[in-house]
């Protein structure tokens, strides 16, 4: 019996955002029971906290895209801090939990309900391939002349980055990519018109073995390479917020700000379901 949180992340109102699975006590466990347990949670990102192995670190995380596990990605550390936080948590620098994954260590800002971090250092950056960029276009089924840029937006998760010329194109695909078989790791922005709630639209999809492009409702890594990216070119100015998951129902809302050349990435993280699991 090992305690276990469901936290809702990113997500304007409770249930909006998108749910990770945060088993807290994953210590014994070996790698196929980590990837089965994933599996069988059938969300976008499962996570197992685990005792410090690095020095200043509150806890160490492995976190698991079904049977895929990843360095680091976005929504599942916000959630991950907030199970430990709910669980009794206290962390060794008041304010700021500090994360052990995959990429080092990554400190989260408490802020109320709230929480925010800074992500690691692009693994890549830099323009796409034509040859690539073509595929991801007749992918995304999207006109050429609407993709104004591309970029590599690879954190953790190898996201290839587009942005379009506006919102609503990013809100109209319909992706498939069933005529290129593979490993896709998708994001997409689209501005919105000055003076909107939110500065952009952001969409990820990506694909897991043999299924279909799956879409993933808030992606907390995908936007922080992107305001990364952003805000480098003058494409966008923080403080900013942007929107994320509208295009499956949900209410995503992606906080981006910059203090002392920090970029900080955050936004609203709930638990909703608390109890045990049996691994």
């Amino acid at each position: 019996m090992r305690r276990f949180r469901q936290v809702d992340v990113f997500g304007e109102e409770s249930c909006t955002g998108n749910p990770v699975a945060v088993v807290l006590d994953a210590e014994g466990l070996d790698d196929d029971a980590l990837k089965r347990f994933s599996v069988w949670s059938n969300l976008s990102e499962c996570t197992f906290v685990l005792p410090p192995t690095e020095r200043g670190a509150d806890y160490r995380v492995r976190i698991f895209s079904l049977n895929t596990e990843l360095p680091f990605a976005g929504h599942p550390t916000l959630g991950t801090a907030r199970a430990w936080l709910d669980a009794g948590g206290v962390p060794a620098t008041p304010g700021v939990v500090m994360q052990e994954c995959g990429a080092g260590l990554v400190p989260v800002r408490v802020e109320a309900d709230r929480l925010a971090f800074t992500a690691p250092p692009r693994l890549r950056s830099g323009p796409v391939d034509p040859d690539l960029l073509a595929v991801v276009i007749e992918i995304l089924g999207v006109e050429p002349e609407r993709v104004l840029a591309a970029e590599w937006l690879d954190n953790g998760p190898g996201w290839v980055g587009l942005l379009l010329d506006h919102a609503n194109t990013v809100l109209k695909l319909r992706p498939d990519a069933t005529a290129h078989p593979g490993r896709w790791d998708i994001g997409v922005i689209g501005a919105q018109d000055p003076g909107s709630e939110t500065a952009f639209e952001l969409r990820a999809f990506f694909t897991e073995g043999d299924k279909p492009l799956l879409e993933d409702p808030v992606t907390g890594s995908l936007n922080a390479a992107a305001a990364e990216w952003l805000i480098a070119t003058e494409r966008a100015n923080a403080p900013y917020i942007a929107a994320q998951g509208t295009a499956m129902g949900r209410r995503g809302r992606i906080h981006v700000s910059v203090e002392d050349h920090t970029l900080w990435v955050g936004g609203r993280a709930e638990v909703v379901l608390s109890g045990t699991a049996v691994l």
